[in-house]
């Protein structure tokens, strides 16, 4: 990196600390520091909702994703639009009309307390996760650019997202949302003119899309009933589906985006705009990551673009062992950069076996490849078990390190940071607001012990004129503080947290566990009134125990994707579950409740 790169990612960074604090400082009561007041428009909402979503592990993975396994991965989308219309039909005026904080503030007045506090508390322990994961992604990044401690630069970003997001709350996230929107498409678009500049004189954006098309990248829609299989068009409009709403519908960190809206109508809009756009600017981003595949039929790349993993085999004692997989791997390129020729002149004469027989030596090519990558990782092992094989969440930062021009670089990383940053900000901002709100201060044996933790911790000095009377300035400092913790512990998850096949999918997983349950419940809340909280609570915990072990003994095992299920379809089965256990519950209940004739 030179110094035009340093300064571009340095001032973009302070730039979005600065104007958060800045532009949302002094929140007077629970409302401006929750819900932003109520001012936000359409656009806000519908930039703050994508950018949540849009963490750098999107950005960082799903290149990546493309690179290795094509741009099939876009299905984990198609049922996103259709949650966005029922979210807007039936979450949205249920919300406004009951003036929430936060969504399992509805729980209590439907079901009772302690089945909004077991929700909240499901949310805490997938979010509080993801939070950390949210961080730990860009800090790769970092590590393998500057050769910084993962520890150090988990702490420094944290902190950063930290300061303005205790700073100014929801506000304070909406209004940098707006501004790491712009300069993360901006980045992106920039990067992929670039890429198509990179390719030989003859290749055209037409004759990419073909030669990725030869390598099955390019193949969208998977119709098959496989339930194996991760990604299907099947398993994307149902458990898809399933966890868009239990997202964007339940999960607070997005909530918390639409509540903010000035009415209905502007949270409805910002929630369509994201339903319209979110599906082509995710097929966007995934067409990169197999533009950078195009880049390297022409181009040397790593055997593993892992850094570290490249340095710690070569450092061992199958160094030469390594070596010879490198030079094989030369061969082989240079093999490839014929048969791409071939393929391409074949296309310009427009001679149907001419470009059949192209492909299948591309085809015999990639198997060849695909060979030297399990070999190199399985010599990586060999050398140091602790290292980290699987490289996706590498390659597209590898491609910008090492191919982009200087000042470049730094926008690049930048958009990854900021990426990460408005994430973790929203992240944050819910996991404060839901242990503030719906744990503390619905819990007054809890509150109180809060108190007296604090007491002893100021060695008396933290008094109070009377601990039983909070006013709004005392929960928005426990919110302020509740963040500040979450922040503090996401750092702390980060720092322990490791690669699992891909960043982005690990996400997925942590977040296919819980949703499921909660969306169960949430639909419980909305369609089937005669069903009663404590039925709903004891279903809750046996679902959750029940999609864990599901989890452990049909995908936990099978970490490399050859799983018995997709993970996708947790999401289904949880809500399912919850639902078909209350059900019977309530029965019982009402069974032994009726007095015999």
């Amino acid at each position: 990196m030179g110094i035009l790169d340093w300064i571009i990612l340095c001032g973009t960074l302070l730039f979005i600390v600065v104007y958060g604090v800045w532009k949302t400082k002094g929140s007077k009561n629970v409302n401006d520091y929750v819900k932003g007041g109520n001012e936000a428009k359409w656009w806000t909402i519908g930039l703050s909702v994508m950018a949540t979503q849009a963490s750098a592990i999107t950005f960082l993975s799903t290149p990546g994703q493309a690179f290795h396994d094509g741009i099939g991965f876009v299905q984990f989308y198609f049922g996103l639009p259709l949650a966005m219309i029922i979210i807007c039909i039936v979450f949205v005026p249920i919300y406004h009309r009951m003036k929430v904080y936060t969504a399992y503030e509805f729980l209590e007045s439907r079901f009772d307390l302690k089945t909004r506090s077991l929700t909240a508390i499901l949310f805490l322990m997938q979010r509080g996760l993801a939070a950390g994961i949210t961080i730990f992604a860009p800090s790769i990044i970092l590590s393998a650019v500057l050769g910084w401690d993962l520890g150090t630069l988990n702490v420094i970003i944290g902190t950063l997202v930290i300061i303005y997001t205790v700073s100014g709350g929801t506000k304070a996230v909406n209004v940098t949302q707006k501004q790491q929107m712009f300069i993360i498409m901006t980045g992106m678009f920039i990067t992929f003119f670039f890429i198509l500049g990179y390719f030989p004189s003859d290749i055209t954006f037409d004759k990419a899309l073909k030669i990725a098309g030869a390598s099955d990248k390019l193949n969208i829609l998977d119709f098959s009933f496989n339930t194996k299989s991760r990604y299907t068009f099947w398993s994307g409009i149902t458990g898809g589906l399933f966890l868009a709403l239990a997202y964007f519908g339940t999960d607070q960190s997005q909530v918390q985006r639409y509540l903010s809206g000035k009415s209905i109508r502007e949270s409805q809009l910002g929630l369509v705009f994201n339903g319209i756009f979110k599906i082509p600017m995710q097929f966007f981003i995934l067409m990169v990551g197999v533009m950078v595949f195009v880049f390297y039929q022409y181009n040397p790349s790593p055997l593993n673009f892992n850094p570290s993993a490249t340095k710690t085999v070569l450092n061992s004692e199958y160094a030469e062992d390594y070596r010879l997989l490198q030079e094989g791997q030369v061969t082989l390129e240079a093999e490839k950069r014929i048969a791409q020729n071939d393929f391409s002149a074949a296309l310009e004469i427009k001679e149907y076996a001419a470009v059949e027989e192209a492909k299948q030596l591309i085809i015999r090519i990639n198997k060849k490849d695909s060979i030297n990558r399990i070999a190199a990782k399985s010599l990586i092992r060999q050398a140091d078990k602790s290292v980290e094989i699987n490289d996706k969440d590498y390659v597209f930062i590898h491609f910008i390190l090492n191919n982009l021009p200087k000042g470049l670089i730094g926008l690049l990383l930048a958009v990854i940071l900021s990426a990460a940053m408005s994430s973790t900000a929203s992240e944050l901002n819910a996991l404060g607001t839901i242990t503030a709100l719906d744990l503390y201060k619905r819990n007054e044996k809890l509150r109180l012990k809060i108190l007296r933790v604090f007491q002893l911790v100021t060695f008396g000095r933290f008094k109070r004129e009377n601990n039983n009377v909070f006013t709004e300035k005392d929960y928005v400092k426990a919110s302020k503080a509740f963040t500040l913790i979450w922040g503090i512990i996401a750092i702390l998850i980060a720092c322990i947290a490791n690669l699992f096949d891909n960043l982005i999918q690990l996400v997925n997983i942590i977040g296919s566990i819980f949703y499921g349950n909660v969306l169960g419940i949430f639909l419980l809340a909305f369609f089937f009134k005669f069903i009663k909280g404590n039925a709903v609570f004891f279903a809750a915990i046996v679902t959750q125990i029940i999609i864990c072990i599901v989890y452990y003994n049909l995908i936990h095992i099978h970490p490399s994707g050859d799983e018995k299920l997709g993970y996708l379809w947790l999401n289904f089965i949880g809500s399912a579950l919850v639902i078909v256990i209350a059900f019977i519950f309530e029965l019982f209940d009402r069974v032994l409740k009726k007095p015999l004739a």
